[in-house]
């Protein structure tokens, strides 16, 4: 705003992250805390045009940016329409305009971003306007300011990501290991973290969720899940066998088919790659070696989303029809096995941040993922190497064991036949890395070249 107010210019903005992350609550505080008259439109999925304008000539006489709202028109018949009303009633004072789920209006009107970026180029730009564009549609968001798209170039790009485990931990006041954990439980999802009361336990804060089937723990997911996939189509039963631990195309379409049979892959091709790609709902992890590999793995992107899919869905169920005991059973024996798989993807992401701020005791590695072979026999954790998606040099490989007993000299013999399936890997000369959520028998330290726990895991964020 210091820079409208200074310039005597407009400034536009794009904002975008996943839904849930808190884009309208950081922009409703802002506004706020600016004291600067503003208009906040917030668009709705699937509302007619004629709708959203009328929504949007409601908001704008209720916002006091016009000196006389009783002189507004009753009705606006199109967005230039709409966006020639804005420019008249904008005067010399700094202003703040937020048109919030953009992408929804580009879906009911064809002609939006063109409309928006003429209002931009010959109305808005010259007035003291700073305009925020907000968007939970990220590949939607991306494509609003790509160079081939009217609005290239007009604005600048803010990505607001979830919370990281550090600052999960933080906020919560929470060890190293509970920090991580309700990471993975929230997704670092500020919908949720702000129920969760500080210094409670993980499985405490799960455990008193379970008290009301609306809890945000439930709920944040389950509107996600909604807003996103509102009809139970193909895409939205693609992401449910994934989210129910389906990794693999030939198993995913098997879940996702119907009685017919398996979902053809010149149905689920394009699938995945809409919910990977487009929606970015989903992550595809590929075997790093010095040799292409497959097959590629799917997992859901979003860990809160993630575990609604695999079990927290299940316990909601149970919650509603008032089994609470029964819903925080279900979870605990569920819990441990998921997070043994769900943190790997965090793991990796902590050593490939601390390669790269060169804080780890070898060079030149840039990438750091797992490897398998297509019988997942063996399947390894980590591997760490000079590129990606096929290395030049693998520098080293690893197991994570997020268990409550140490990494012991089964881990180890189990890791030692493993690795030696992986192309690249050379005894003696590629180093092994062992994460351990209880840390490792005191007689394997001087055979693993690098130990991890949950502190060193956090410490990638801090």
């Amino acid at each position: 705003m210091q820079r409208v107010a200074e310039s005597r210019r407009g400034v536009a903005v794009a904002i975008r992250g996943r839904r849930q992350v808190g884009k309208s609550r950081l922009v409703q505080e802002f506004c706020d805390a600016e004291q600067v008259p503003y208009l906040y439109f917030t668009a709705t999925k699937g509302m007619p045009v004629s709708e959203s304008l009328a929504t949007f000539l409601a908001e704008l006489k209720r916002s006091g940016i016009a000196a006389n709202p009783e002189t507004l028109p009753e009705t606006i018949g199109s967005w230039p329409d709409a966006f020639r009303l804005l420019a008249t009633t904008l005067g010399d004072t700094p202003t703040t305009v937020v048109i919030d789920e953009l992408p929804w209006l580009a879906e009911q009107d064809m002609v939006f971003d063109g409309a928006l970026q003429t209002a931009w180029d010959r109305l808005l730009q010259q007035r003291p306007i700073l305009l925020l564009l907000l968007g939970s549609d990220i590949h939607m968001m991306e494509r609003l300011t790509a160079y081939d798209r009217p609005f290239y170039g007009r604005a600048d790009n803010l990505i607001l990501d979830p919370l990281n485990p550090a600052e999960v931990g933080h906020a919560l006041g929470l060890d190293a290991a509970e920090s991580i954990d309700a990471h993975l439980i929230t997704g670092g999802l500020p919908g949720i973290l702000r129920s969760w009361p500080h210094g409670l336990s993980p499985l405490e804060f799960v455990r008193r969720e379970c008290d009301d089937p609306a809890a945000p723990l439930f709920g944040v997911p389950e509107a996600t899940l909604l807003a996103e996939f509102p009809a139970p189509d193909q895409a939205r039963r693609v992401l449910e066998a994934i989210g129910s631990g389906d990794r693999t195309h030939a198993t995913i379409a098997a879940s996702a088919g119907s009685r017919s049979g398996a979902l053809p892959s010149g149905t689920l091709s394009p699938l995945l790659h809409r919910l990977s790609v487009e929606k970015q709902v989903l992550s595809v992890d590929q075997p790093l070696s010095i040799k292409p590999g497959k097959p590629a793995l799917y997992r859901v992107a979003d860990s809160n989303l993630r575990l609604y899919l695999a079990t927290l869905r299940s316990v909601q169920d149970l919650v509603r029809r008032g089994r609470v005991a029964a819903a925080y059973e279900l979870f605990a024996r569920r819990w441990t096995s998921w997070r043994g798989k769900a943190v790997e993807p965090l793991v990796r992401d902590a050593l490939e941040l601390t390669a790269l701020a060169g804080a780890l005791p070898w060079k030149d590695i840039t990438a750091v993922g797992g490897w398998w072979n297509r019988a997942f026999n063996p399947e390894i954790d980590l591997i760490g190497t000079d590129r990606s998606p096929v290395a030049n040099r693998v520098i080293f490989a690893g197991s994570i064991k997020w268990l409550g007993t140490p990494f012991d000299h089964h881990d180890l013999a189990e890791l030692t036949r493993g690795v030696a399936s992986v192309p690249g890997f050379v005894p003696h000369e590629t180093a092994l890395v062992a994460v351990s959520l209880a840390d490792i028998e005191r007689t394997l330290a001087d055979t693993i070249d690098l130990v991890w726990n949950a502190a060193d895991v956090l410490s990638a964020w801090s």
